[in-house]
């Protein structure tokens, strides 16, 4: 079974993130990471929030971010945020980064996510496009910003089978909502803006303005879907929906 990511040394905690304890120390000392709680023996032990924000840490730098810009970033982020929170936030700057797949040895790989893999863990792993396996049995290609989430989907009983289904709805309904956005782009934007034949300066006009609205419309459909997902699990199962910052349940 997996360490607990609720009881991690810095070392464990290091493995799990791909990172080094340097790295981790120098986060710590600039404010980055929480203070880890002190247990037995005065050794710091860290949980799911600290890992949570250090991927979005590593995310942030990734997209080029300087430290000092990192940190205005998650100042301004709610103190109380949950792992789950961070990552969504995590997800949403990952999204913008291009796909980046990483060759993995399997030791390599389960020192990554901190256990042994079983083939049937493997199976799981590549049915949520965490990873490909290559003619080499003991090489994958990964990609880093699913492997996290991959991970703590292990062990939740879900089959295999549901895991497949669960991502062909998701295909196939962002691929809707994509086809549909696209749509409306062309036939709103594109073509009442168009001077007649293709021209290079209204072709990049035209491109800026699709990637500026992009991150707009992805904060869009993840607000609508924590939304839709609350108000389904209040109707369907009489689960109470989280409540922000106020104290007051969000819309459905």
């Amino acid at each position: 079974m997996m360490e607990p990511a609720t009881d991690l040394t810095v070392d464990e905690l290091a493995a799990r993130a791909g990172v080094t304890v340097r790295t981790i120390r120098f986060y710590s000392t600039r404010g980055l990471l929480p203070p880890p709680e002190i247990g037995p023996r005065r050794v710091g032990r860290y949980g799911p929030d600290h890992l949570s924000r250090l991927a979005l840490i590593e995310e942030l730098q990734h997209q080029g971010l300087t430290l000092s810009a990192i940190e205005r970033y998650l100042e301004q982020l709610p103190p109380d945020l949950s792992a789950q929170d961070l990552a969504i936030h995590r997800a949403l700057v990952a999204s913008w980064i291009p796909d980046k797949a990483e060759d993995a040895t399997r030791e390599q790989l389960e020192r990554r996510v901190g256990r042994a893999l079983t083939e049937e863990d493997l199976d799981r792993l590549a049915a949520m496009s965490v990873l490909v396996r290559t003619d080499d049995p003991l090489v994958f290609r990964v990609d880093p910003g699913l492997l996290h989430l991959g991970t703590r989907l292990l062990d939740v009983p879900i089959s295999l089978e549901t895991i497949l289904t669960a991502r062909s709805v998701v295909i196939e309904h962002t691929r809707s909502a994509a086809r549909e956005l696209s749509r409306l782009f062309k036939d709103e934007v594109w073509e009442p803006n168009r001077g007649g034949g293709p021209d290079e300066d209204e072709m990049a006009r035209m491109k800026s303005l699709s990637a500026h609205m992009q991150p707009m419309v992805v904060q869009a459909l993840v607000t609508a879907f924590q939304r839709s997902m609350k108000q389904e699990l209040r109707e369907s199962f009489g689960m109470e929906g989280d409540r922000d910052q106020g104290g007051h349940t969000p819309e459905g």
